[in-house]
């Protein structure tokens, strides 16, 4: 099973996803959380948002800071898996592809894809979604948006389930084998 997790800054996404993946498994199976922000920020603010989603975690998950989590899904299958969260990979992607000016995060969204859509296992992806913030005003930020709704349909086209959440509710929009 996999599930696309949508919403809003501070929607409850992530902590949703958590909970989700954590009930759809046996107790105390493992799950690895594949989290794409970086941790070693020197924002205090971001290290407070970091250390808030690693608290919420049981202590039998394992924890992989990655950028390249295309590789990571591949290298492990079977592993029940959270990722946390594809707006934060895509940025990384972006700013390595120089594509913020003009280059393209198409091969890297296709494989993205690819290993979304061979995953043998379950996964949950958490990804912020498009339009329910403010309209960037640079150039570079509204081409950041384009290519996380393009992300975010192809990414969705190849889960199971689809789920928006708001204020802490989840709202089904590709319900489970539809």
């Amino acid at each position: 099973m996999r599930t696309l997790v949508l919403g809003g800054i501070r929607s409850g996404k992530s902590q949703w996803a958590e909970e989700a993946i954590a009930t759809s498994l046996p107790p105390g199976e493992a799950v690895r959380y594949l989290a794409s922000g970086l941790s070693g920020h020197t924002d205090p603010d971001w290290a407070q948002r970091v250390d808030r989603h690693r608290s919420r975690r049981p202590a039998h998950w394992s924890t992989v800071e990655t950028k390249d989590i295309a590789t990571e899904l591949r290298r492990s299958p079977g592993t029940p898996t959270l990722i946390d969260d594809l707006g934060g990979w895509l940025n990384c992607t972006m700013d390595s592809q120089q594509a913020r000016e003009n280059g393209s995060v198409a091969a890297a969204v296709q494989d993205m894809v690819d290993a979304v859509g061979a995953f043998g296992s379950t996964l949950v992806l958490v990804s912020p979604e498009v339009g329910l913030t403010v309209v960037p005003a640079t150039a570079s930020g509204r081409r950041f948006a384009d290519e996380l709704g393009i992300l975010n349909q192809r990414v969705a086209a190849v889960c199971d389930r689809v789920v928006l959440v708001v204020a802490g509710q989840a709202l089904s929009l590709k319900p489970s084998g539809k």
